[in-house]
């Protein structure tokens, strides 16, 4: 008994030098009354160690504190265990095994805040907004984020089955997913779509997409683009720096991208553009939906404030909070919201969203049979005509280039950006209006 009182000492010695460090930091009421609730802690701690009906490993008893501790804060701060905080480290990787979703938890329930393109998810049919309320035969009802990714990654080419409730329409939808290794591909269709007007499809943030959209403004700028759609539909976010840098694409020197603000002033920053060099001036359309979140809501929200851009569609997800990863002793760690994102005009973006300057309800399009895609195609293939760029130069189009061009041309949100570009183009050759006829004006 005593060599299990003297484990408990130890562990509580230790979990009082941890509190003391952190203690370090706060101001001296709030470490007063830190302290006495200590006390309560460790009573309590000791007492089921004692007294439990089964004897638990203090580890054990910690860990689980920890992560009931960090689940009250908010739905994206949680305690990592050493294999969680491994796993954490390989999100930004671009290559992971599972269904293709981004989730969040939202009001309390498991949300789908994206399913990204061309992914198991996507294809099955998982849209933006989705509540996973069943994954197998379990209910989601109080999981954690990281427990819910523990369930649904898994090993390549197994099945498993969500539950899924989609509040628009009132229906709960059962659906079977293989897994495969999700492999992000960020830059995506770059092509002109009609009369000069360029597009982009971003669908995340990682460590090489600022260096892919440079090089696909290149492309763009050599096939005789003078205008640009960015769609950020269905973009989760991902590595704030790149977002930054990507936005730097269209806002000059000094212009504001993003500040930040927590309890400390080491937390508030404001970030600003330092481009000199690449300014890309054309007129620009970005298209959002509820499944464009964190870093896509920065992009979207910088050029919106300054009057850089025209964002269409629906209002974004709203994913507005800074979480810091800390590291702990033992190999755990802490993912912690620290502070909030809010846009160049002061406007917070957390639990609000981006609201769209032209609001545009995607409608889907009818699909197809298989056969007469295939004869649209053979057809479009056999008497296209494409136009000239500037430099007179002959477009080619791969056949998966054609089939994703003529996606786009159907899609009914894509169309008003065009639509949007041109009346901006027809405007700005009006010029400046010209000097009434007749007599002067005459003061009094």
């Amino acid at each position: 008994m005593s060599k299990k009182i003297n484990v408990v000492g130890i562990t509580i010695l230790v979990f009082f030098t941890l509190t003391g460090l952190a203690l370090s930091q706060i101001d001296q009421k709030i470490k007063d009354d830190l302290y006495s609730q200590i006390e309560l802690y460790s009573y309590t701690l000791t007492t089921i160690q004692a007294d439990y009906v089964e004897e638990l490993k203090p580890k054990d008893l910690i860990y689980g504190s920890l992560k009931g501790m960090l689940a009250t804060l908010d739905p994206h701060s949680q305690f990592l265990d050493s294999e969680e905080y491994k796993d954490l480290k390989t999100e930004t990787e671009g290559k992971f095994g599972g269904l293709g979703i981004e989730i969040s938890i939202r009001d309390g329930l498991l949300t789908i805040i994206t399913p990204l393109e061309d992914t198991p998810a996507w294809k099955a049919g998982i849209k933006a907004g989705d509540r996973i309320v069943k994954i197998e035969d379990e209910l989601t009802k109080d999981i954690t984020l990281s427990e819910a990714v523990k369930k649904l990654r898994g090993k390549p080419k197994t099945d498993i089955n969500i539950t899924i409730l989609r509040e628009k329409e009132f229906k709960i939808l059962e659906f079977t997913i293989t897994r495969e290794i999700i492999h992000i591909e960020d830059v995506k269709h770059v092509q002109i779509l009609a009369d000069h007007v360029g597009y982009i499809r971003l669908t995340e943030f990682r460590e090489d997409s600022a260096k892919a959209f440079r090089e696909a403004l290149d492309d763009l700028g050599k096939q005789g683009a003078d205008s640009l759609i960015l769609d950020l539909r269905n973009n989760p976010g991902g590595l704030l720096n790149v977002a930054i840098q990507i936005t730097e694409e269209f806002l000059p020197q000094g212009e504001i991208i993003v500040s930040t603000k927590g309890r400390r002033s080491s937390q508030n920053s404001i970030t600003k553009s330092t481009n000199r060099n690449h300014l890309i001036g054309w007129p620009m359309v970005i298209l959002i939906n509820e499944g464009s979140a964190s870093g896509s809501e920065i992009l979207a929200g910088a050029l919106k404030d300054n009057k850089r851009a025209i964002i269409l569609g629906t209002k974004s997800f709203g994913k507005g909070s800074v979480q810091s990863v800390i590291p702990l002793p033992d190999g755990s760690g802490l993912r912690l919201t620290t502070s909030k994102y809010f846009t160049p005009s002061g406007e917070s973006i957390h639990g609000i969203g981006i609201e769209p300057d032209i609001k545009v309800e995607y409608v889907a399009v009818e699909e197809k049979s298989e056969d007469t895609n295939g004869d649209k195609i053979k057809e479009i293939f056999e008497n296209i005509e494409m136009e000239e760029t500037d430099n007179k130069e002959e477009l080619k189009l791969s056949k998966i280039e054609l089939e994703a061009r003529t996606k786009l041309l159907e899609d009914n949100q894509v169309q008003s950006a065009i639509s949007v570009l041109k009346g901006i183009r027809v405007f700005k050759k009006f010029g400046e209006p010209a000097e009434p006829s007749g007599q002067s004006n005459v003061s009094l």
